[in-house]
């Protein structure tokens, strides 16, 4: 076995270690954070753009009616949706990766967690949210977008609504998934409605709250008693 191979298997169960006290530090807080909702974008986005302003409504409309705001906890369309829930009082959650760029943790965050594994953080995103919102954004934007809707159409989680937001930004890809992907058969045509585009924060919430009502979820996890 070389010194690298060693190395290796040395150090894997350490790091599996390591995935479960994130686990168990963000179930801890979120658990108790009541349902979420999710919403991603880019972390360049400047403030003064209407994204981030869109980002920033939708936000505080969610938090009106008492549902947990989580991010990514870092700058841009993250730091729009925490300042939203903020602005209104509402819970806000950031689950914060540090990044060679970009990734700082922003001020408008009231339940901070920090993670150092991207696989932790995803499940945690996954775990607490009954909804999910994308505003236009890069890659990592993209990621979670294809991952939770292959998620869903997959049944690994329960019907979630994956929310659009920024027509602009988003009918070109709509395009190309119906044209390139469903039209020669590598998804269904009913796939295609796992996805809602809405420039309207009110449609948006709408429709999260409607899956809230149909779930039955709560709007605070119920008080335990020692």
């Amino acid at each position: 076995m070389s010194d690298q191979t060693a190395g290796v298997v040395r150090e894997d169960p350490w790091r599996i270690f390591r995935i479960m006290a994130e686990f168990v530090d963000a179930f801890e807080v979120l658990s108790a954070a009541g349902p979420g909702v999710a919403i991603f974008g880019s972390a360049r986005m400047p403030r003064s753009h209407r994204y981030y302003k869109l980002a920033e409504r939708v936000a505080a409309e969610l938090a009106r009616h008492n549902l947990t705001i989580i991010t990514g906890g870092g700058p841009g369309i993250m730091e729009a949706a925490n300042r939203g829930a903020a602005r209104v009082k509402g819970r806000s959650v950031g689950l914060n990766i540090q990044l060679p760029r970009e990734q700082k943790a922003n001020r408008y965050v009231n339940i901070p967690i920090n993670f150092h594994y991207f696989f932790s953080r995803k499940v945690c995103f996954v775990r607490y949210s009954i909804g999910f919102i994308f505003l236009p954004g890069g890659y990592g934007t993209l990621d979670e977008l294809f991952e939770l809707v292959t998620l869903v159409q997959t049944q690994r989680v329960p019907l979630v609504p994956l929310v659009l937001m920024g027509s602009e930004f988003w009918a070109g890809l709509l395009r190309w998934i119906k044209s390139a992907v469903q039209e020669r058969g590598y998804i269904n045509p009913e796939d295609l409605d796992l996805l809602t585009l809405t420039d309207d924060p009110d449609h948006a919430v709408s429709i999260i709250l409607e899956h809230q009502r149909r779930r039955n979820v709560p709007p605070v996890p119920p008080k335990t008693t020692s």
